[in-house]
């Protein structure tokens, strides 16, 4: 492992703005690589993007390919090719489940084997740690990865996400928003500590600019509430005071607030709006039915109610806006429930990081050429439970 520790000096040494660079040249080194390259997930997670790679380089595809087939299933992939006779190996880089892109490695056949493509795995690990840290000192990540240019509505929603996907020994997380790159209203958070998942959905009304700066003032109320250490009925009267005081009620947000205790899968929701829950148990999918509340910040002091119940080994939650479930055809027929619930049935067996994208796609495709007419937020949620699941927990009442 003398190679990977060199590796990995390097890197946690390299200026931020010059990771891509300081790896070509130690994979070349230590490796005896021909070639090394760092391709990031765009915005609207179809392509991968090529950082600080040969001029001219074009993206590769996120869904197909061996790049695609690493990024999508988190496996390093191989290609061996005999004119010349190279390896090529890519490789997922990953932080904590967010999956950040794929690290395309090319060496003569006679230096690779099992145990290298295992070190190089190592190395995309590395990789994506200095990349999340560099991110706060450079703009170039951030750049490489838009295929096109981002509203400035879109620069604020991006700015607030969390991610686009989480592991945890409990759970799994994937989300996504389109139009990526001209997102609006639609947001989602969610956060790990003191022994909980907070997980929260918001669609601020509107469009553009204002629907930005609306959303962005209730995710940070709800921020500040929760890192205060209020409860949801904290939180949300928090937030819903917040927008009130801007805005007199004239704008509001629509929000699901929910909180999941890691160690029995006890759940409680405070549904203030159109976002909706959807639960996949089974087999068999469902809406799953909450009591309606009113959107935050639409009335002067609105009392807030929390409803309970139980999150099981095995389930997957769905949490969709309603720019999908009323997205309309080019024949103004509505994306149905039972549109969404085969689209649920169909992605069954995806991880839950790639389970908003296959949605999604299903959303464009009912809509044909037609312009969306409001952004859309699909957050998959799989709860394995405590230990990964050993048992079911015993379900609790409302």
């Amino acid at each position: 492992m003398e190679r990977f520790s060199a590796v990995e000096r390097a890197l946690r040494g390299a200026a931020p703005d010059n990771l891509p660079d300081v790896l070509r040249e130690q994979l070349r080194a230590r490796y005896a690589a021909t070639g090394g390259e760092l391709l990031m997930g765009d915005y609207s997670m179809t392509r991968l993007q090529p950082i600080g790679g040969p001029p001219g380089t074009a993206p590769l595809p996120m869904h197909s390919g061996p790049a695609g087939r690493a990024f999508g299933a988190q496996e390093a992939q191989t290609v061996l090719t005999t004119s010349p006779a190279l390896a090529e190996v890519y490789l997922p880089v990953t932080v904590h489940g967010d999956r950040l892109g794929v690290l395309s490695v090319t060496l003569p056949v006679e230096r690779y084997s099992e145990e290298i493509r295992d070190e190089l795995q190592e190395v995309a690990e590395v990789l994506g740690h200095q990349i999340v840290v560099a991110e706060r000192h450079t703009d170039r990540y951030v750049r490489a990865r838009r295929a096109d240019r981002l509203t400035l509505a879109a620069e604020i929603q991006w700015e607030l996400l969390p991610g686009r996907s989480d592991s945890h020994p409990v759970f799994d997380l994937g989300a996504q928003l389109e139009p990526a790159y001209s997102i609006h209203g639609d947001n989602f958070d969610w956060t790990t500590s003191d022994g909980r998942l907070t997980l929260t959905v918001t669609n601020g009304m509107g469009e553009g600019i204002e629907a930005a700066l609306l959303t962005s003032l209730a995710v940070n109320a709800l921020r500040n509430a929760r890192r205060a250490g209020l409860d949801l009925v904290g939180q949300a009267n928090l937030a819903d005071q917040a927008l009130y005081g801007q805005h007199r009620g004239e704008r509001h947000v629509s929000a699901l607030l929910l909180r999941f205790a890691l160690a029995d899968g006890q759940a409680e929701v405070v549904d203030a709006g159109s976002p909706r829950m959807w639960r996949l148990r089974e087999g068999r999918v469902e809406p799953v039915e909450l009591e309606a509340q009113l959107p935050l910040g639409m009335f002067e002091d609105t009392v807030y109610a929390v409803q309970r119940f139980q999150v099981d080994p095995g389930d997957r939650l769905v949490f969709v806006s309603d720019g999908v479930y009323d997205a309309n055809s080019p024949l103004g027929e509505r994306f149905s429930d039972r549109a969404l619930t085969r689209a649920l049935t169909r992605s069954r067996l995806l991880p839950p990081s790639q389970v908003p994208y296959a949605v999604l796609r299903e959303v464009a495709d009912h809509r044909g050429e037609a312009d969306a007419e409001d952004d859309a937020m699909v957050v998959c949620l799989d709860w394995h439970g405590p230990q990964g699941g050993a048992g079911r927990a015993e379900p609790a009442t409302s």
